[in-house]
């Protein structure tokens, strides 16, 4: 007979039970496998309204596909009354948990929206950024600015000012990704040469001159944070640095040179002090101002043309690895009338699993059918040929046969031809690592347009098209080719018409090729630049199909160096930030000492 019963799955054991017996009771194995724990209400009415369902012993219930909900699961998500008291019931348990494997699937989502275009810089391209990146921080160094230092030790009294940087020796420098989100930036056994103008009174005895001095042993250790602002543009969000100097000495000449020897700890330990506390500064202020500046290069949302835009902000923060870092972009196209269109992705996302060479750029199907849909919003898919403008060869074609009976019909025979083309839904692209392929449908409706007077359309033909496409970067612009591979056409009126129109699939073929795909290519000649900062090229490109998406693994050079490009986006200090950057003119005056 069948048992009123609701089988929960994931429940535990229910006190009393073999796995739950007391500490004095020995433990005994059951000689038969333990049942589920029963979802049957108790007589006292603990559970609010609840109605069991007839299944036979042997019935088994799983969490169906597509996450519907089994029938036990149901009939646990109850509400206790009011005056239930105590701890949770396994049914109570297992209603949370299948609730939780519903919303498991909507949480991970929501949580990671598939990008239409991936980078990966690797190993080797880090490199390079480092070898531009030393030059740029050399730079900065020798810019530092420090303070006058200037005291007095008994009758010694001295001033030192208008300290620069001469020369930098950095032999040791590494750059390397650091999991999760971080860039390290170290240098050791560096040394900075230094020269200041002196001011010395001894007591009677006062001197002016120059120092030269060498700080050895010069470490420098830097953490960038990466990540991804409000407007999804990658950013140095932060940075940690750490700065020391071994050891410092000066080099004096002079009359007093053996008494400024004696005399120059005081100097040099001020001077070692100083420098080291400009160093970090000087760093932080480039890194985020003067590199985030070079990163607002890096294009987010901008216009390919005057019909459509690309989105490239970032998805999430940038994933770091110990050899490659990887940016995850949204990728997509919009029609510039609606900027605010949304396009949902269901291509699959790319994967890069190569390190080959030094950056990887993947573009998934989504990327080029967001593109082709916003030009259909757009309603640019559509080519009209009148007139003059109709290729004498087509219209000769189309004249000498099947339509020549319908336009001996029509009073205006000897009218100009009219020839529109109209892409009817938007074009779908196919990624396969045989190739990649565009599915085109479209309309094309043939009329006679007699002067000073309507259209008479003759005829309204179906196309299916599917187009070859040649991906391809050159510079930094993805460019497509297109050529025609598959051609159909039949009548939307009759079947009669389909088979005459079946000869002229051939000559029709031909002709589009070389008329019509000339103009398409025109349109797609331009490109869509690549999300990379400006003065950074790609070199030696490979493209790669997969199934969903294709990749193009390149190498990178320096076009512009990154103190040219800077530079060119530096914000203009003002003029309080200016005079209170310069150091002051020293006193020549020893009473001033």
């Amino acid at each position: 007979m069948a048992r009123r019963a609701a089988v929960c799955v994931g429940a535990g054991s229910q006190p009393g039970s073999a796995g739950h017996r007391p500490a004095s009771s020995p433990s005994v194995r059951p000689s038969v496998p333990l049942s589920p724990p029963s979802c049957e209400p108790t007589r006292s009415g603990s559970w609010g309204l609840y109605k069991g369902r007839e299944t036979s012993a042997s019935s088994k219930e799983s969490l169906g596909a597509g996450g519907v909900l089994p029938p036990s699961c149901l009939h646990v998500i109850q509400l206790p009354h009011a005056g239930s008291r105590g701890q949770a019931s396994p049914c109570e348990m297992a209603a949370g948990g299948c609730l939780l494997l519903l919303l498991l699937p909507s949480l991970v989502t929501a949580s990671h929206s598939p990008p239409g275009c991936k980078i990966r810089i690797t190993s080797k391209g880090l490199d390079l950024v480092k070898q531009e990146g030393l030059r740029f921080v050399e730079q900065e160094l020798q810019n530092i600015t420090v303070s006058d230092l200037h005291g007095s030790e008994g009758q010694f009294q001295y001033n030192i000012s208008q300290v620069k940087v001469t020369d930098l020796q950095l032999a040791f420098s590494d750059l390397n990704f650091q999991p999760q989100q971080h860039l390290v930036f170290n240098i050791s056994n560096a040394s900075i040469s230094l020269r200041f103008r002196r001011q010395l009174l001894y007591w009677f005895f006062y001197d002016i001159g120059s120092i030269n001095a060498s700080a050895d042993g010069v470490h420098i250790y830097t953490v960038l944070q990466l990540a991804k602002d409000e407007a999804g543009r990658l950013k140095i969000s932060n940075m940690t640095c750490n700065a020391s100097i071994a050891r410092m000495h000066a080099g004096f000449s002079g009359t007093l040179r053996k008494v400024y020897e004696f005399l120059s700890t005081f100097i040099v330990t001020g001077m070692r002090f100083l420098l080291s506390q400009q160093i970090c500064p000087s760093l932080e202020h480039a890194s985020l101002v003067l590199l985030n500046s070079l990163l607002d290069t890096v294009p987010v949302r901008n216009y390919v043309d005057e019909h459509i835009g690309i989105d490239y902000s970032l998805l999430r923060d940038p994933s770091i690895t110990t050899d490659t870092l990887e940016l995850d972009f949204k990728g997509m196209f919009f029609p510039r009338v609606r900027e605010d269109q949304e396009l949902e992705n269901h291509a699959v996302e790319p994967v890069i699993k190569e390190t080959e060479r030094m950056v990887y750029v993947a573009f998934s199907e989504y990327f080029f059918d967001s593109a082709m849909h916003s030009y259909f919003q757009a309603g640019v898919l559509t080519i009209e040929l009148q007139g003059e403008k109709v290729p004498k060869d087509l219209e000769v074609l189309l004249r000498a046969t099947f339509f020549g009976t319908i336009f001996m019909l029509s009073p205006s025979v000897d009218a100009p031809l009219r020839l529109v083309l109209q892409v009817s839904a938007p074009p779908r692209c196919t990624i396969k690592p045989s190739g990649t392929s565009v599915s085109v449908s479209a309309f094309l409706n043939i009329s006679l347009v007699p002067p000073d007077r309507p259209a008479v359309q003759l005829s309204s033909m179906a196309m299916e098209t599917k187009l070859s496409a040649k991906v391809f970067l050159q510079g930094k612009a993805l460019r497509v080719q297109l050529d025609l591979r598959r051609f159909r056409i039949y009548s939307k009126q009759s079947a009669l018409e389909s088979l005459a129109l079946f000869s002229l699939q051939a000559p029709l073929k031909t002709l589009l090729q070389l008329t019509i795909m000339p103009i398409i290519n025109e349109r797609t000649k331009k490109g869509v630049q690549i999300p990379l900062p400006e003065g950074m090229d790609f070199t030696r490109e490979v493209v790669t199909n997969h199934a969903g998406f294709l990749t193009v693994g390149a190498d990178l050079h320096f076009s512009k160096g990154l103190r040219e490009v800077i530079e060119k986006y530096r914000p203009v200090p003002t003029a309080a930030a200016y005079s209170s950057s310069q150091p002051a003119e020293p006193s020549l005056d020893p009473s001033s000492l």
